[in-house]
């Protein structure tokens, strides 16, 4: 049984993997929602860890990205209910689906609920965002994209304070594995001048067999179309500058170049896995902005040139063996 539920999570980015992992594994989910008014955004991160030596633990990780400061929140192994070939997972009292979330925390509670996500495209020979990579038993950190942008209604209490995300904006990802990358980039927004516009980038070391290499990957969605930039699409990276204050990156695949310049803000520090613990250290910011300029190479037109606001951004590791 633990074999087809892992068959079948691989067309299911969103669904529990981990079936049958007793130890050097995590998994986590990563619900970003934003207010309207973008004068409140969090990040909340539940998931499972389980060491080397076979400890586990659950946990629900909090960071409110605007006033820079994050929970973890501990659970025994044993109250982490995942749910087979398809997304619902409750952790206590908490409950996280692809369409909704309950909380009850101790300084955070309440429900809200998601309409209209856009997932990664998923095909049979490219399941999800990671594409062929995701037949391929031995990677170090598999990635999944939920949703690229959706809309939030619902209210949570934050410390006493009933705050509103009718009309608010979310993002949904999940990585699931033993360890984060050694050094990678990552950001994302949905915050631009028209709803319908979200981007999503990372670079990464990603180890292979007994070497390594820089594995990319960037979807824009505008409107209903998602134009993917991926390591197995062809798409090449250029140039990768990192700064105390930017990071720079252009990238292009056979159709269109894409430069991004993402402004670097305050950061505030997450666990993250190593070696199936949360155990590493990570800083991650929700209050940056990225620059985006997207060119048809085709027709010479520039699609999209626009800022996006509230991002999140997480440049961690060795990042110097990124650039480029």
């Amino acid at each position: 049984m633990n074999q087809l539920n892992r068959l079948h999570a691989i067309w299911n980015p969103h669904v529990y993997h981990g079936w049958g992992k007793t130890k050097k594994y995590f998994e986590g989910w990563y619900y970003k929602i934003v207010t309207k008014d973008q004068n409140n955004a969090f990040a909340i991160i539940p998931g499972i860890a389980m060491d080397e030596n076979a400890n586990k633990q659950s946990f629900i990780q909090v960071l409110d990205g605007k006033n820079h400061e994050a929970i973890y929140h501990k659970f025994d192994a044993d109250i982490f209910m995942p749910t087979p070939k398809k997304h619902h997972l409750s952790i206590g009292n908490n409950i996280f689906t692809y369409d909704k979330i309950y909380l009850d925390l101790p300084n955070l509670k309440g429900q809200l609920v998601f309409k209209n996500q856009y997932p990664w495209s998923n095909t049979f020979f490219s399941p999800g965002i990671m594409g062929p990579y995701s037949f391929i038993p031995f990677m170090e950190c598999y990635h999944g994209i939920l949703s690229m942008n959706h809309t939030i209604s619902g209210i949570i209490n934050h410390n006493g304070i009933d705050i509103s995300f009718d009309g608010g904006r979310g993002y949904m990802e999940k990585d699931w594995g033993h360890s984060f990358p050694k050094a990678y980039i990552w950001m994302q927004s949905n915050h631009f001048s028209r709803p319908n516009i979200s981007i999503k980038s990372s670079i990464a070391i990603i180890p292979w067999l007994k070497s390594s290499f820089i594995g990319h990957i960037a979807g824009i969605l505008i409107d209903d179309q998602l134009i993917e930039f991926t390591t197995y699409n062809g798409t090449k990276v250029n140039s990768c500058e990192i700064t105390k204050k930017n990071v720079i990156i252009e990238m292009e695949n056979k159709s269109y170049k894409l430069n991004i310049n993402a402004y670097r803000e305050k950061a505030t520090t997450l666990a993250a896995p190593i070696s199936g613990f949360m155990n590493g250290r990570i800083d991650e910011s929700m209050n940056a902005k990225i620059n985006v300029k997207l060119f048809n190479k085709k027709t010479k037109q520039i699609i999209l040139e626009d800022i996006g606001y509230s991002a999140g951004i997480e440049v961690a590791g060795e990042y110097k063996l990124l650039v480029k």
